[in-house]
């Protein structure tokens, strides 16, 4: 060994090598430069690093080699070899930084496949989708958000409307693949390095714009960038007054066409001429209408629905003929009814859609947004599946491509218990529209549906990534965390902020912590208004305040102050049953079967959960049926009915569709099995799952 020793000193090797490593090191900081101000893809990194690797050990055979009572000699001929090698290798990895990222990107989201690094990732490090297309399309183009130059700030929403009605022009030519706004938004309106944000969203063009409104005087700005080489290609001015604003978007979209050399059938060219509205005050109404719909897209947010339903009204009002304002405004009803109604009579507003959604048909029957209200009625207020599914795919053959119509069919598949198939809806809603957060939630909860938690952890850190304080994608994030880990603390860390909705989220990983004071105390401070409590799908479940409150007392062992809100909350929720239906009403009814538990009334309460179950499996819903059974489960533990719980438990656990739901991880802790934990039945349940849960929940768990 000291032999071996004094030969690597004898010809310098350990000089050498970390004379390499400092050199390589020092390199290695310069690529990391460069590469992000060119925007090298990550195989070109790598590809550095493995040649670095290697030269290192060709310095070490060359050092031993010529190192002779330590002095190194290497040959000219020695040095001209290395030297073509490493200009072959710097020609190589030129090639590939020159190249569009989609063509050596690595696999992308939308295959499914857990990535390690992906998911690992923090939520605020942007891990930009990657492109799912082999090449960039020539004939492709993103329309990044129009600035407003306008003094007055409130004149947003035009230059918004602007961006958005040049969008469905260019959407509706066939030739071009066309990303949406909400693909966009992160953005903004210019963005430093066009290569890169060509690259995310995988398109070849660019289309940049402002607006400038005073008075009746409008300046549109818009020009047609190639953003591999960040030339222009196109550009050009509009200078109108409100009186002839219309056909602006019409008139862009054909240049665009016309320098991207895309083919246009008649029927496109007709519909690129074509105006929605020539009445100057619905064209406005209308555009105002379109921000605050837009704005609900992302957060489901009900104030906005609400905000944008009397001004579709207004520009209808104006203008009876308006098919494309009338088909957005039976899709914003249907969504708000769907959403609860936000104190809103659903039933009233579901008859509205219905008739909103069949009068832009009968005036527009080629209109693919009318096809796609039509199908919202039938899914969100009928619960009709096959129509719902009809509707769409004849918006899909007037619109092929349509990311909307895509996620609109995945929406109703996983209904149906169609899980693969909903996944693959999603996805290639995804793959053209890579970078739409309101795709990521629904996309996510479907792989949590199946259990598929990296992939959703790894869906909702991407959407966080582009949109950092987007509720619905930070409270999924949570449960899919909750339920694949079992890490409480984790999740109430992923869901922080003082939404009311992430405030809800909260109070139930607190409850399952058994913190029921915490939860109460954060509970009591959310606004008891509709828009934070009352029935909605996308929760499944049916809330007042009051029976929220006394869930918590009851396991806080109060008895006094949880009957007296179980009493207020009955009358309040028994009024539901004349207004809600299908799987709206089983809630309500899982509902009443919670409050007489809680006041004592054992039978009425199991016959009001045996109504619950009986309406949903008529209503063919499997997922919501699969949320309800489980439910259902909690309240025969309640009833201290271990026969019917256990049963209905275990069967619930392996029911498609339960992973978004539940995990046989939090079954050590859940309160909801505290009446029944000693039993011989639940012991024996959770012995069967005791692979899959932890050996040490975060919480201590009461006896």
């Amino acid at each position: 060994m000291t032999d071996l020793w004094q030969r690597l000193k004898q010809r310098k090797l350990v000089q050498w090598a970390l004379a390499y490593v400092a050199a390589a090191f020092a390199l290695l900081q310069a690529v990391d430069i460069f590469a992000q101000q060119f925007g090298w893809p990550g195989a070109v990194r790598r590809g550095i690093s493995i040649v670095l690797v290697l030269g290192f050990f060709v310095t070490l055979v060359l050092a031993w080699y010529h190192g002779e009572r330590g002095a190194q000699k290497v040959t000219g001929m020695e040095l001209l070899i290395v030297t073509l090698l490493l200009a072959l290798g710097g020609g190589f990895l030129w090639h590939f930084a020159r190249s569009p990222i989609g063509s050596i990107a690595s696999k992308p989201l939308m295959t499914g496949a857990p990535g390690k690094a992906a998911s690992q990732a923090a939520p605020g490090v942007e891990q930009p989708p990657a492109v799912a297309t082999t090449a960039i399309l020539s004939k492709s183009i993103a329309v990044l958000p129009f600035e407003n130059l306008s003094s007055d700030k409130d004149n947003a929403y035009f230059s918004s409307g602007m961006q958005d009605l040049i969008l469905t022009k260019l959407a509706d030519i066939g030739d071009l693949k066309v990303i949406s706004r909400t693909s966009t938004l992160s953005y903004g309106s210019h963005p430093q390095n066009l290569k890169i944000v060509g690259q995310q969203l995988g398109v070849a063009t660019l289309l940049e714009g402002s607006v400038q409104k005073a008075g009746n005087q409008v300046l549109i700005n818009v020009q047609l960038i190639d953003a591999k080489s960040d030339s222009h290609i196109w550009a050009e001015s509009y200078t109108r007054d409100l009186t002839n604003i219309f056909g602006v978007e019409g008139d862009v979209a054909g240049k665009i066409a016309t320098a991207l050399k895309a083919r246009l059938s008649p029927a496109e060219t007709a519909t690129l001429a074509a105006l929605p509205t020539r009445n100057r005050a619905a064209y406005d109404l209308f555009l105002r209408a379109e921000y605050q719909a837009n704005q609900a897209s992302i957060t489901y947010a009900t104030a906005s629905m609400k905000a944008a339903i009397p001004l579709y009204r207004q520009a209808i009002q104006q203008d009876p003929d308006f098919a494309q304002a009338y088909a957005r405004l039976s899709y914003i009803e249907s969504a708000l009814a769907w959403l609860g109604g936000g104190g809103e009579d659903v039933n009233q507003l579901n008859q509205h859609a219905r008739a909103d959604a069949e009068r832009a048909l009968q005036l527009q029957p080629d209109l693919p947004a009318a096809q796609l209200a039509v199908g919202y009625c039938d899914y969100y207020g009928r619960g009709h599946y096959a129509a719902a599914l009809q509707a769409f795919a004849a918006a899909l053959v007037l619109k092929p491509n349509d990311a909307d119509a895509l996620e609109a069919q995945g929406y109703v598949e996983r209904r149906q218990g169609r899980f693969d198939a909903a996944i693959a809806s999603m996805e290639k809603a995804m793959m053209l529209d890579p970078r739409n957060i309101a795709l990521y939630a629904p996309l996510g909860e479907t792989y949590m549906d199946v259990s598929r938690y990296a992939d959703a952890e790894n869906t909702f850190q991407r959407a966080l990534a582009l949109d950092p304080d987007n509720r619905t994608a930070k409270s999924t994030y949570a449960l899919a965390i909750l339920n694949s880990t079992g890490d409480i603390p984790r999740a109430l860390a992923a869901v922080q902020g003082d939404d009311p909705r992430l405030k809800a989220t909260r109070v139930g990983l607190l409850t399952l912590q058994h913190k029921y004071p915490q939860a109460l105390a954060l509970l009591q401070g959310i606004a008891d208004i509709p828009d934070n409590f009352s029935y909605s799908h996308a929760s499944s479940v049916f809330y007042s305040k009051a029976l929220a409150e006394a869930d918590l007392y009851r396991l806080m062992g109060d008895a006094t102050h949880a009957r007296a809100l179980y009493a207020q909350a009955l009358p309040t929720t028994h009024t539901q049953l004349g207004v809600r239906q299908g799987v709206a009403l089983s809630l309500v009814w899982q509902a009443i079967a919670n409050i007489e538990l809680g006041l004592g009334h054992t039978a009425p309460g199991l016959d009001a959960a045996a109504k619950a179950q009986a309406i949903v499996d008529k209503t063919g819903d499997l997922l919501s049926a699969t949320g309800v059974m489980l439910t259902n489960a909690k309240l025969y533990a309640r009833a201290h009915r271990p026969d019917l719980a256990v049963p209905l438990l275990d069967k619930a656990l392996v029911t498609p569709g339960i992973g978004y739901y539940y995990s046989p991880l939090l079954l050590r802790f859940d309160p909801s099995w505290d009446p029944i934990r000693n039993e011989p039945r639940f012991q024996a349940l959770l012995k069967k799952y005791a692979d899959a849960t932890p050996a040490t929940a975060s919480i201590e768990v009461k006896p």
